[in-house]
Order: C-alpha cells, then structure tokens, then sequence
C-alpha cells in the first residue's frame, strides 16, 4: 500500500501531537489537535498504520491544506 498523506482542513494552530513517529495507530485515533478561534479540532488516522512521519511541531501555525503527517498503512 501506499503512504496516506494527512492535511489539515482547516487554518489555526498545532495544539497538540498525540503521536510520535513509529507509533502504531488504528483508524479514527486522534494523531493531532488543531485549535482555531478557542475549539479544538481533532485530525484522526484515516486506516490503522504506523506514523512514517511527521511534519508540523506544537505551536506552528498551519494553512487549510497543509501536509501534517504520513501515515503507512498496515
């Protein structure tokens, strides 16, 4: 199979990482919450899959469309 790219739907901020690279993670788990205008957002694993990598920080500022993380299902 081949690696799912995650983006993130919306513009605000990276609240916080719930995963790591190399965690195994099964579809629907929240990897990342995005806060914007004081809601938390959550970006959930699209398939069960090992986090390959991961490409924001806490804190960073994303667009609507930016690449968060690759997931690589198993």
């Amino acid at each position: 199979m081949s690696l799912q790219k995650i983006y993130s739907e919306i513009h605000g901020a990276v609240w916080k990482l719930e995963c790591a690279v190399n965690d195994r993670v099964n579809c629907e788990d929240t990897l990342i919450l995005l806060e914007s205008m004081k809601m938390e957002i959550p970006v959930s694993a699209t398939c069960n899959g090992i986090i390959h990598d991961i490409c924001v920080t806490e804190g960073e500022i994303v667009s609507e469309g930016q690449l968060l993380l690759i997931l690589e299902p198993i």
